[in-house]
């Protein structure tokens, strides 16, 4: 037997094993990413149904009450501003995230400002269609949660697989990066006040 077979075998099988270690870990990155990225059209998808259920919620307000219009269109514009902001999953920053996260907490508290409002139009609390709305908007903010949620948890193996060593030398350079979670609501750890 040929003495130079040798080395060359030993050099064929740690290529393939080498290759075979960057090809798991490419396939593995790309499949928690899309998942990341299907988590994220997920929580896209619930602050979408919000937004969409403000514009009913609103003009049932304007029809049933003489409003204060001040508080109308602060939550106007905060939808506006909310669906203006879009993050692409895949380059996802702490930055964006944290605007984005911004952008809808206005529309939150916009919104709690209406609902808080409303208590002074007795006809407009008894209204069928408003109390539909306010509980389409209760179980909405659920879904957001729940979506959040969800993201965070895709979000989890994707940063552990990528950001692990050896396999952080290999997510430098396939342009794999880890992404940040959601984190709550600017303020959302004071407690609520609750005025009557």
């Amino acid at each position: 037997m040929k003495k130079w077979l040798i080395p060359v075998g030993i050099i064929a099988v740690i290529a393939f094993a080498l290759y075979s270690w960057a090809a798991g870990f490419n396939n593995s990155a790309v499949k928690m990413n899309e998942d990341v990225s299907e988590s994220w059209g997920n929580v896209q998808t619930s602050y979408q149904r919000r937004n969409d259920l403000i514009g009913n919620l609103v003009n049932t307000v304007k029809g049933a009450a003489d409003f204060e219009k001040s508080t109308l269109t602060a939550v106007i514009e905060a939808r506006a501003k909310a669906t203006s902001i879009t993050v692409d999953p895949k380059n996802i920053t702490p930055e964006q995230l944290a605007q984005f996260n911004q952008a809808q907490s206005g529309v939150s508290s916009s919104l709690s400002r209406l609902l808080v409002s409303v208590e002074a139009y007795p006809t407009l609390k008894a209204n069928e269609n408003f109390l539909k709305l306010q509980d389409e908007l209760a179980s909405t903010e659920n879904q957001i949660l729940t979506a959040r949620t969800r993201f965070n948890e895709a979000i989890k193996p994707f940063n552990n697989h990528v950001k692990t060593f050896p396999n952080s030398i290999l997510a430098g350079w396939f342009g794999f990066e880890g992404k940040p979670y959601f984190d709550a609501e600017p303020g959302a750890a004071k407690p609520v006040e609750v005025k009557f």
